[in-house]
């Protein structure tokens, strides 16, 4: 079962920077599922596109992280609630 704490909050702002990034990930990971190698140009934009969000998901995380010195754990990671902006650290 795993733990919630909360360790943190964002800006409203940064909350939407993440969120977008959030949103535009799953709807690439779900364009990945019915899109085939069989068009290789519209392919290999795809696999670009999702290569830059997740290095921009990535990088909005360590950055807040530096920013807000947040609490960590080797066998946990962050998760946002977009209504609040808060911040919690997840324990498996």
């Amino acid at each position: 079962m795993a733990v919630r704490k909360l360790v943190g909050q964002v800006t409203p702002e940064e909350k939407i920077e993440i969120q977008t990034l959030f949103e535009r990930r799953n709807g690439l990971n779900e364009l990945a599922k019915i899109l085939t190698a069989d068009n290789a140009d519209l392919y290999e934009k795809l696999v670009k596109d999702m290569s830059d969000t997740s290095a921009k998901f990535q990088g909005w995380w360590d950055r807040m992280a530096e920013k807000y010195q947040w609490e960590s754990t080797e066998n946990g990671n962050w998760e946002i609630d977009f209504e609040t902006c808060n911040i919690y650290l997840v324990i498996q």
